[in-house]
């Protein structure tokens, strides 16, 4: 006997709309592993950012590193929405991202959700930038913008983060794949 995994049947708007929502603690580690996959994404462009700028670190160099970041990341993850709702580490954990309603993902929420995301680290962000916190200062702030928007979730009956609830979507729990059993073929 061969066990192979099947996945489940492609499921309709009305059923997405029923699959649960991710526990908090298992969307924060897809995030984790979310960030080690992108930094697997920058890496190329980042390469080539570096050797045709000679790896400088000029204020103007220093922000178009930044704006290249933002770039590269936000085509990463609006096509992945856009496309079946889920990323690699999405995909890795049954997560997906639906519209309210469970449907999928037009091009244009998936850009605002790719927006308001950011405010996972802006805040921290110009907060390093008003106060010129540096190294593990700014570090911490980062780290406690993030704890403060997981908290989010919790000021939600459904306990959808606050930047998909102004996005109009959500993340879905798929169930876990149908194992089935493939019986041998009489002769």
């Amino acid at each position: 006997m061969q066990a192979s995994n099947q996945t489940a049947p492609r499921a309709n708007k009305e059923t997405l709309s029923s699959y649960p929502t991710p526990t908090v603690k298992r969307r924060l580690i897809s995030m984790v592993y979310e960030l080690l996959l992108a930094f697997a994404v920058l890496f190329l462009p980042f390469l080539v950012f570096e050797v045709a700028t000679g790896a400088s670190h000029t204020p103007l160099v220093e922000h178009m590193r930044q704006a290249l970041a933002f770039i590269v990341l936000g085509i990463y993850f609006i096509h992945q929405w856009s496309r079946k709702g889920q990323t690699l580490a999405m995909q890795t954990w049954r997560i997906r991202v639906v519209m309210a309603d469970g449907g999928p993902l037009p091009m244009k929420a998936a850009v605002l959700r790719y927006l308001l995301s950011w405010m996972w680290v802006l805040p921290a962000l110009v907060l390093d930038y008003a106060l010129q916190l540096q190294r593990w200062h700014a570090l911490y702030a980062i780290f406690a913008g993030i704890l403060l928007w997981s908290l989010t979730a919790f000021f939600t009956r459904d306990r959808q983060f606050l930047h998909d609830k102004l996005a109009g979507t959500r993340l879905i729990q798929l169930p876990k794949p149908v194992k089935t059993v493939a019986t041998p073929a009489r002769s």
